[in-house]
């Protein structure tokens, strides 16, 4: 029987990110920020957890993010006991998993009744101004087309993974950030130092030619550069979030059963749609 094809080449990905920890300055300012909004939710939750982990390619990084956490690869199996924590958080590393849906059915089955999940991936518009540009200087140098940057998932399709997986009250929102370079070739610089470098099994092995860099660099300015010279990335880092099931959880209202207005509490006229 032949294997499903696999989304990520496993030892690439670890190379890579092995790679970027190595490095005197490796790029870090998306891992804290997405720290920084794990710690903001965690406060708004108003809760004391017992017995965290942290799903993570970034051991180093995530060791200290909560004193009791047990810090767990993002291997295709899990190393998580069956309800054997109150909150799992995967952190940044959902959107290199060749199942997701695996991946949060384990994280969902080691949660203790009532349990938190709290997950955070690159998604949605995350490198579109590279992608968009990468493509159009393949063709333009090759005539076709390779993999060279992960599919990212859309931010409904994932609040519908959490379901599927089973959390109760699931939610996915996202938290984009637009940041600008001198030129591609710092931001490829970047990806490389944030462990983010090509890591798709059906990437081409050979190195490509300068030509197609080049390029790049000509198309992605043309299209995307700003006024001041210098062109966008954008990092579209989506959070999602669901518990496990309990019996005493509060459970969300059926279609209908509102007993206010949403124009009265919005203080706002309600304007009634033609048929």
């Amino acid at each position: 029987m032949n294997e499903p094809d696999r989304l990520t080449d496993r030892r690439q990905l670890l190379r890579n990110r092995a790679r970027a920890t190595a490095m005197e300055a490796p790029a870090t300012f998306l891992l804290e920020d997405t720290a920084l909004e794990l710690q903001e939710r965690l406060n708004e939750v108003n809760r004391s957890f017992k017995s965290p982990a942290i799903v993570t390619g970034f051991p180093d990084f995530w060791a200290n993010f909560l004193p009791n956490a047990r810090i767990v690869a993002d291997s295709d199996v899990l190393e998580l006991p069956e309800q054997s924590c109150d909150l799992v958080i995967h952190a940044l590393a959902l959107h290199w998993a060749d199942d997701p849906v695996g991946q949060l059915i384990q994280c969902r089955r080691a949660l203790k009744p009532d349990g938190l999940f709290l997950g955070t991936l690159f998604g949605g518009q995350t490198l579109a101004e590279l992608r968009s540009a990468l493509a159009e200087a393949e063709v333009q140098q090759t005539g076709g087309l390779s993999p060279r940057v992960a599919p990212m998932a859309e931010i409904r399709d994932l609040g519908a993974l959490l379901q599927r997986a089973g959390f109760a009250l699931p939610v996915a929102d996202n938290m984009p950030r637009n940041v600008t370079y001198s030129d591609t070739f710092s931001l490829m610089r970047d990806l490389r130092a944030m462990g983010e470098g090509n890591a798709l099994s059906r990437r081409l092995k050979k190195p490509a030619k300068r030509s197609l860099f080049q390029a790049l660099s000509t198309i992605y300015q043309e299209s995307f550069g700003t006024s001041d010279g210098r062109i966008p990335a954008t990092f579209d880092v989506i959070t999602l979030t669901g518990w496990a099931p309990a019996e005493n959880q509060q459970q969300p209202l059926k279609p209908g059963t509102a007993q206010h207005r949403l124009a009265e509490a919005l203080k706002t006229a309600e304007i009634k749609i033609p048929d």
